[in-house]
């Protein structure tokens, strides 16, 4: 069993109340939860509103499809939204 950690930033560049930015946010949270089984959860950020950090944690079998699985993530939500801009991500394997 292996457990994977991605953290990824998003910019917010078009987001002028928080009411905005959650209305980007949590779609995108729901998304990856219903489409890759992971958790989610905002981190960071909360009031910032050009900013969001979001934390995806997996498990599976092995490593290699953890790691496989949380950059298949990075890169669809890269693709996803033109309204939120991967800034970074890092992928960290626990376990």
């Amino acid at each position: 069993m292996a457990i994977g950690h991605l953290t990824l930033e998003l910019y917010l560049p078009l987001t002028n109340s928080l009411k905005e930015k959650r209305s980007i946010v949590k779609p995108l949270i729901a998304r990856l939860r219903r489409d890759y089984n992971v958790s989610v959860c905002e981190a960071e950020g909360q009031d910032t509103l050009s900013r969001a950090v979001l934390e995806v944690a997996c498990v599976s079998q092995n490593g290699a499809l953890a790691y496989r699985q949380l950059e298949k993530i990075a890169i669809r939500v890269e693709n996803w939204r033109l309204d939120a801009e991967v800034v970074d991500y890092f992928i960290e394997m626990v376990a």
